[in-house]
Order: structure tokens, then C-alpha cells, then sequence
């Protein structure tokens, strides 16, 4: 009998949820609610969805592999639209017509395209790290990362978070000449929080040359604290970085599979000779190219997530619960009681949250409504 690598047989597999459909048959429930995978409860853009329609007749047709439209927009996106100046800003102050014109330019050979950011994780663990090479990364966040990291061979260094948020100072003292690769989610999954501009800059001040810092901006979107460290101004300095983001949370695209990556030409090269041809499919390049246009969408998704992020915060002081203050569309909660047993008797009443090690949850911003029911249940539950 064929065996896999002793590596690849280490590995704990990522664990899905069940669909709402199976998981309402199995407990004879109907109408719940799904607040465990940080979707965008408003679903996609009108015109992303318009964009959809008018591929199906193509199906026959393979994707564009090079993603020429999709970079294209991106590119636009990318050097249109610098950060917000600040005191300490490279940028130049706005202009008297109110424009900023274009400050800096991200090109087409600077961008990746990936079957979702977890794809470009995998190419680029892949592509720079290999057998006794190490990866240096936050605990507890994304699981992906050392999944990666171990499907190759390499070995994953820990770094407990400080605060709730990535100790990027520990995070440097934990690089060695083994070190190949680094990972920062910013924001970071499952807490919610971010570094600072300062934090992040006095990382890349010590890191050394020659390994590949992964910035992972899943959720860039919705960060709103204007100290949200820039990542791009890194890039732009010729860092060796990688910078992802994803249609999969804002522009409510999740089940595309559609993200991409921003670094210098030459790391995008490198990455490109193990991309799988046609690794975004038509549908998906054009929707997203789509839902990148329409800002209306993603600012209404924006503020429908701060309306129901306030509500929670007030509901939860109420309860004296503890959370953990988010830049994203989830909630972070630290809770007394076991995580699972809170996580199925919520499931029982049709809200389905995520459970997060033994003693936290984590429960994505809804619609008003679901954040109602939310609550409502929860409040049901720990009268139990």
C-alpha cells in the first residue's frame, strides 16, 4: 500500500463545516443562521453578479490564464489609490482639485492571481521554502500557514501573540539562517486585531534579506484604524514581500475562489513556474473585475459591518461578556465556558458560530437581523 511522506501524514487536515442544508436536516431545524466563516452577509456586488450571468455562455471556453482583465483593474486599483497620507507618509498632500493622481504603480507582471489567497500560500511556501527550512509565524492564526509550511518538509516556529495581536517583535527574535519564510495576518485570523504602521515598519527594519515576508490582508477592506500598518509602502521600497488579499470577504466572492498577491516582478516570476495553468476560472475573473469597480458595494458592506459590529459590542457589555475590540467582520470572544459545548448549543437553536481552541468563540458580523437572533440565543443558552 502507497504511503505519503512522513510530513504529509503528520499533517491535521482543515476541517470544514457542514452545509446549512445538512446541518438543519440532521437537527430538524430550519431557518439558521451561518455567522462561522466571516462571509460577507450581503452577498456580491449587482454587477459582479451581472458579470456572472454573462459568462455562462462561454463555459466552453478556458479562463484567460494570464488574468489580463483582472490585473489589469488591479493595477488601476492598486496605483489609484495610495493610503491616506499621515504625518509620516511618503505621499504627497491632496492636490487643490482634491485628486491625488497616481503616486506610485503596482504593473500587471507585480500581481499574481490565485484559486483564493490560500492557493498563493501554498505557491509560495512551494516556491522559496523546502525540507529543513523553517516559517515563522503567529499562534494562534491562520492554520494554512503551517499546513504549507509542513506539506514540504518545513518546519513551522511558532509565536504566541501578545495582547491578542502578532508579537512582531518576538516574531523578529525568532528568525534564524534557517528562516525562509515569514507570515503576518493583518488582520490577524481569529482575533481580529492589527499591527501598527510602526510596529510593522520596525519588523522590516531588522529582518534580513533573503527570506520572504507573506503579509496576509484577508480583510484589508475593513480595517478602519488609520494606524493599519502599509505593507504596500514595503513593496514599493523593493522589500522581499508578498502581499495578498481576497474577493473571498468584502466583495462577498467566497465561493469563487478568487484572491491575488502583489510583489516585485521577479518573486511573481518565480511564483508563476508552479502556478497551475487556468488556476482562476472565467466566471471568477470577470466577477471579481466587476465587484473591484463597484466602491458603492463594498462602502455599503463597510458600514453595515461597523452598525452591526457597535451592536454586538453594546449587547455583549450588557451580558459582561468579553471580546476582543476587531478591525474585521468577526468577533473574537474569550468565553468561561467550554467552546464546544457553547458552539452546539447555539448550533440547537439554528446559530452557527465558529469554536476556537477550548475556551473562545468566534461569531461573524450578520445582517441586523442575524446579529438579533444572535444574541437572543446566546443570551438563552448561558441562562442554561
Amino acid at each position: 500500500m502507497i504511503k505519503p511522506t512522513e510530513y504529509v501524514s503528520r499533517i491535521k487536515p482543515y476541517v470544514p463545516g457542514k452545509p446549512i442544508e445538512e446541518l438543519e436536516r440532521e437537527l430538524g431545524i430550519k431557518d439558521s443562521v451561518k455567522l462561522a466563516s466571516n462571509e460577507n452577509p450581503t452577498g456580491p456586488s449587482p454587477w459582479a453578479l451581472q458579470a456572472i450571468s454573462n459568462s455562462l455562455n462561454s463555459l466552453n471556453r478556458y479562463p484567460d490564464g494570464s488574468g489580463y482583465y483582472l490585473k489589469n483593474a488591479l493595477s488601476e486599483k492598486l496605483s489609484k489609490n495610495p493610503p491616506l497620507p499621515s504625518d509620516k507618509s511618503p505621499f504627497p498632500p491632496l492636490t487643490k482639485g482634491g485628486g491625488r493622481g497616481i503616486t506610485y504603480r503596482v504593473s500587471t507582471e507585480e500581481i499574481i492571481l490565485g484559486n483564493g489567497s490560500n492557493e498563493l500560500i501554498d505557491i509560495a511556501v512551494r516556491t522559496f521554502l523546502g525540507p529543513g527550512d523553517e516559517a515563522v509565524m503567529a499562534h494562534p492564526s491562520f492554520v494554512v500557514y503551517s499546513m504549507a509550511v509542513q506539506s514540504v518538509g518545513g518546519g513551522g516556529v511558532q509565536v504566541p501573540l501578545k495582547d491578542y495581536k502578532h508579537d512582531l517583535d518576538a516574531m523578529a527574535d525568532a528568525v534564524t539562517s534557517k528562516t525562509r519564510i515569514l507570515f503576518i495576518a493583518n488582520p490577524n485570523n481569529p482575533t481580529g486585531t492589527i499591527n501598527t504602521r510602526t510596529e510593522f515598519d520596525r519588523l522590516m527594519e531588522r529582518l534580513p534579506d533573503g527570506m520572504l515576508v507573506v503579509v496576509d490582508e484577508a480583510y484589508h477592506e475593513y480595517v478602519t484604524d488609520p494606524e493599519y500598518a502599509d505593507s504596500l509602502k514595503h513593496f514599493r521600497a523593493g522589500r522581499d514581500i508578498l502581499i495578498l488579499r481576497t474577493f473571498s470577504k468584502i466583495y462577498g466572492l467566497a465561493g469563487l475562489r478568487i484572491g491575488y498577491g502583489v510583489a516585485r516582478q521577479d518573486i511573481v516570476a518565480e511564483m508563476n513556474k508552479i502556478r497551475a495553468p487556468f488556476n482562476t476560472n472565467s466566471i471568477a475573473q470577470r466577477a471579481a473585475t466587476e465587484a473591484l469597480r463597484d466602491e458603492e458595494h463594498v462602502n455599503r458592506s463597510r458600514e453595515i459591518n461597523e452598525e452591526g459590529k457597535k451592536f454586538l459590542y453594546q449587547e455583549l457589555d450588557s451580558l459582561g461578556l468579553k471580546y476582543i475590540p476587531t478591525e474585521t467582520n468577526f468577533i473574537y470572544m474569550p468565553i468561561e465556558q467550554d467552546s464546544k459545548t457553547i458552539y452546539e448549543a447555539l448550533l440547537k437553536q439554528g446559530v452557527i458560530v465558529r469554536p476556537i481552541g477550548q475556551k473562545e468563540i468566534r461569531v461573524t458580523i450578520g445582517l441586523p437581523e442575524e446579529n438579533k437572533r444572535f444574541i437572543e440565543v446566546l443570551k438563552a443558552v448561558l441562562s442554561e
